[in-house]
């Protein structure tokens, strides 16, 4: 039996071991909880097709039911606060109100949380591009109640409220999705050989690794060519030659496009075909330069001095 003496040495503890035991067990039960589900889901993912998605919201849900639990109990457990709450939940009207008006955003998040969920427009291991913002571009890792984690492309995890992205355009490069289509484009001068040009990338894109063939049978048996090169636009800066190159993915259809610029760009200078850039010529006329023509995309422009 505990001595009466110690319990008496205790006594002013005892608020403080009943929040740490209260700490304690929601940390236990919050692992316990993560751990069952984790095994659950392993061994189950592979039979019954498992969403990682609403898994992991599962977790993060439960998780912050496990914490806001022992918090109301840590403020029953303590007199002090005990009274404050009390206090406060007797005026309760003007607690709501404060209340409301503090955790709107909150709340709006755990709600769009529950939309995105539930609605799937995107899941985890999905590559989404969420508004214009370039930084917003990358892997879904995870969504809690509040926000979503998306991996960029320069590996840095960018955190998006879940109220953000529920009111951007979200473009989704993995749904439903086998293979991808981008355009490659090169702009060349008027001077350079077209046509050569065009045979060069349909070379270079059909024999890349990465190539996928997207023709369908029928457009195969009616001799449709291996990939479409077009001249796009004629412009003052040159003839736009566009090729649409097609990979597996969305990640391989990058590296793919990456790839081309460099392969084409090469292949040219072996080739002496120029790429079109911006120039300027000067033309000096007179014996003593007191005329000066301009020359760029957009003509000839005379200055005398």
């Amino acid at each position: 039996m505990i001595s009466e003496s110690l319990i008496a040495t205790l006594e002013p503890y005892k608020a403080v071991i009943k929040v740490a035991v209260i700490v304690a067990l929601a940390v236990a039960i919050n692992k316990i909880m993560r751990y069952t589900l984790g095994a659950y889901f392993k061994r189950e993912s592979a039979r019954i097709n498992v969403d990682p998605t609403a898994y992991n919201f599962l977790k993060n849900a439960l998780t912050f039911i496990i914490f806001m639990g022992a918090s109301f109990n840590i403020v029953y457990v303590i007199p002090g606060f005990r009274q404050v709450a009390v206090t406060l939940f007797a005026g309760a009207g003007i607690l709501a109100a404060i209340i409301g008006f503090a955790s709107q955003t909150a709340f709006s998040n755990i709600i769009n949380g529950i939309m995105i969920v539930a609605f799937k427009p995107f899941r985890i291991g999905d590559i989404i591009e969420v508004g214009t913002n370039d930084n917003y571009k990358g892997t879904v890792e995870d969504i809690t109640l509040r926000h979503t984690v998306i991996r960029n492309y320069e590996l840095k995890r960018v955190v998006i409220p879940n109220t953000e992205i529920s009111t951007q355009i979200i473009i989704n490069r993995s749904m439903n999705e086998d293979a991808m289509i981008r355009f490659f484009e090169v702009t060349l001068p008027y001077s350079a050989d077209l046509v050569k040009a065009m045979s060069i990338i349909e070379e270079e894109a059909i024999k890349h690794p990465l190539f996928v063939d997207m023709r369908t049978p029928e457009e195969v048996a009616e001799g449709k060519p291996l990939l479409d090169v077009f001249c796009r636009n004629l412009s003052t800066s040159g003839m736009m030659v566009r090729a649409y190159i097609s990979a597996a993915d969305s990640r391989k259809s990058f590296e793919f496009l990456m790839d081309m610029n460099k392969i084409i760009k090469l292949r040219f200078e072996r080739e002496g075909i120029e790429i079109a850039m911006p120039y300027m010529n000067v033309v000096m006329r007179g014996h003593d330069a007191g005329a000066v023509g301009v020359l760029g995309d957009g003509g000839v422009e005379e200055m005398r001095g």
